[in-house]
């Protein structure tokens, strides 16, 4: 009797939940309604219209100039013989038209003949002493002592006066003191030494200046 009962309560409790659960998916749930964005709205606001003031256009009739020597209107009686006009541009840049020649009527207006370039005068050569420094020797070449010379047993100094083109290059020489048979030696090798160039307020100059060879026997 305790066995049917308890089947049957299991039974009963079986049915009620699985119905339960039949009912709950089968029922239909009424779902939230989705949120709504926002919307912006762009208000204008209204203006009067203001209009433009009305253009006035001044009508201008104008009549072109008629030139009654462009198109000849009646057959010339002879035709008159062609005359050369040489052209020529003004000094202003603009077109002028020369006269023809012998027509005294005509201009005769030539351009000035440009100017002549200016003769480049070179300057005098300046002695060496107070601002003006003497050039450093960057070439020497050393005198042979003559033969004679030394036969002769012949020294001493050759004091040269150079001029120093404004290359630094020697190019003229002349003895204040001299040894007769050591001037031509002397001068010989002056004559080949180089110098650095000298300025003059920023200018290459020739210069004057007083060298030294001395000649000694060993």
């Amino acid at each position: 009797m305790r066995t049917r009962t308890f089947v049957f309560s299991f039974v009963v409790h079986t049915l009620v939940i699985g119905a339960a659960m039949v009912v709950r998916l089968f029922a239909a749930t009424e779902l939230p309604p989705p949120p709504q964005n926002t919307m912006f709205a762009m208000v204008a606001s209204e203006l009067p219209e203001v209009q433009a003031p009305p253009v006035r256009t001044t009508r201008t009739s104008s009549t072109p100039a008629v030139n009654n020597d462009a198109v000849p209107l009646r057959e010339p009686d002879s035709i008159a013989p062609e005359i050369f006009v040489p052209f020529d541009i003004a000094p202003t840049g603009t077109d002028r038209i020369i006269g023809a020649v012998g027509d005294p009527a005509g201009d005769v207006g030539v351009p000035p003949p440009p100017p002549a370039p200016r003769a480049v005068v070179p300057l005098p050569p300046v002695r060496v002493g107070g601002v003006v420094r003497a050039p450093q020797k960057v070439h020497h070449v050393a005198p042979s002592y003559p033969p004679i010379a030394q036969a002769a047993k012949i020294s001493g100094v050759v004091i040269i006066e150079a001029l120093i083109a404004e290359d630094g290059s020697v190019r003229e020489v002349k003895v204040l003191k001299s040894v007769p048979l050591l001037d031509a030696a002397a001068t010989d090798a002056v004559r080949q030494w180089r110098f650095t160039p000298t300025l003059l307020n920023g200018v290459p100059v020739q210069v004057i200046m007083s060298v030294t060879v001395s000649f000694t026997l060993n």
